[in-house]
């Protein structure tokens, strides 16, 4: 399945894998997407998280044979887990804070070195309802990925309450996973 594929338009009617608005895709077929692409490459993923707290790591070993393609989760909640766990620089969770592009490049970084993996994600953010700051609003999450040789983070802002903001970023991490691995040619996938 690829992941701008319809979603199967009973699952929303049956009233639980919700398709939510970022994609239009429900959250079972993204992960079934993802594992596809990893399969076909021989690759691993490892997710590092933090707001979603196993969420991500859920909605992938929820699956059947899932240990073909998924390696493990790191949650990471708080700072000192992040640093203990997966080598986060107290420098840069002091410098720019837990919710920041530096650190979940970190995390997704060291997901894949602590890992047998071959990909990771990670994710840190503000689902609310409390811990918003002027610059930092409730809604605001931050992406890593580690793809191969090439690590890159985004941020997004996802409206709703703690539920909603959870839910929008397990979406969006395994889509855009799932966009970066396709863009990997099977055949470069070794490299």
């Amino acid at each position: 399945m690829n992941p701008e594929a319809s979603p199967d338009p009973a699952s929303p009617a049956a009233g639980h894998d919700p398709v939510l608005p970022e994609t239009g895709i429900a959250i079972p077929a993204l992960a079934a997407a993802l594992s596809e692409l990893l399969l076909a490459r021989g690759w691993m993923m490892a997710t590092a998280e933090s707001c979603t707290g196993g969420l991500i790591a859920g909605a992938c070993t929820e699956l059947a044979g899932s240990s073909q393609w998924f390696e493990r989760g790191f949650v990471t909640y708080s700072n000192a887990a992040k640093a203990e766990v997966l080598g986060v620089p107290y420098e840069t969770l002091d410098q720019h804070g837990a919710v920041s592009e530096a650190v979940v490049l970190d995390m997704a970084s060291a997901a894949v070195r602590r890992s047998h993996a071959q990909v990771a994600v990670a994710v840190s953010g503000i689902a609310g309802p409390g811990g918003a700051t002027p610059d930092k609003p409730v809604g605001l999450v931050c992406f890593g990925y580690a793809v191969g040789k090439r690590v890159l983070a985004e941020s997004r802002r996802f409206p709703g309450d703690r539920q909603a903001v959870r839910l929008a970023t397990v979406q969006h991490a395994l889509f855009r996973l799932a966009e970066l691995v396709a863009a990997r040619p099977v055949a470069a996938a070794a490299r």
